[in-house]
């Protein structure tokens, strides 16, 4: 019998998890679109867990269009009121709201910078960031990266990514490697 890949702790719940660590959490991510839709992502889960996101993920690129934020900028109140009966989603006035804010504010800084991946990497200085992870006890809720990243997309307009939101999608987007240091996964 194979000996199990040893892997962060916080992933070992069910395949779903297992699999979105493995193939996805914390793979660095340059993709415009699959970037707005992990910011959005994030932003859905506040107050929930990751999880119920995960298990919602494909009804949400269904309803929100494949996070095309040029569509989902032009998002009538009508179009917001279908989606708040969609039971595939978190129905939620405030997230859903958001999403089309963050639309909006996503296409003025691939305007202004040419691309989101740019502006969002900066942050990082262009490179992920390895940190010495021995036990989920040591990974912090946020830090001043992600306070500076937070304060940065609420002054352009963001809804729902406070730190605690930044630091999240800064992980799951290889920003930032904090895969324990004897998961299979934390060599870049």
């Amino acid at each position: 019998m194979a000996k199990e890949k040893t892997r962060c702790s916080w992933c070992l719940k069910d395949d779903l998890y297992k699999a979105y660590h493995d193939e996805e959490w914390g793979k660095p991510l340059h993709d415009d679109n699959k970037l707005f839709e992990l910011l959005c992502l994030e932003g859905a889960q506040a107050g929930l867990s990751w999880h119920t996101v995960l298990k919602k993920r494909e009804n949400y690129r269904k309803a929100f269009d494949g996070f095309d934020a040029k569509k989902m900028a032009k998002y009538s109140d009508k179009k917001k009121e279908t989606l708040l009966q969609d039971e595939g989603i978190i129905r939620n006035r405030l997230k859903v709201n958001a999403f089309v804010v963050n639309a909006q504010a996503f296409l003025a800084i691939q305007k202004e910078f040419g691309t989101f991946d740019k502006y969002i990497w900066q942050f990082v200085g262009g490179k992920p960031i390895v940190n010495n992870v021995r036990s989920l006890g040591d990974v912090p809720a946020k830090t001043n990266l992600s306070d500076a990243m937070s304060k940065d997309l609420l002054k352009r307009g963001f809804k729902f990514v406070g730190s605690t939101i930044c630091y999240a999608f800064m992980q799951a987007s290889g920003m930032l490697n904090d895969h324990v240091n004897d998961c299979w996964k934390k060599k870049p």
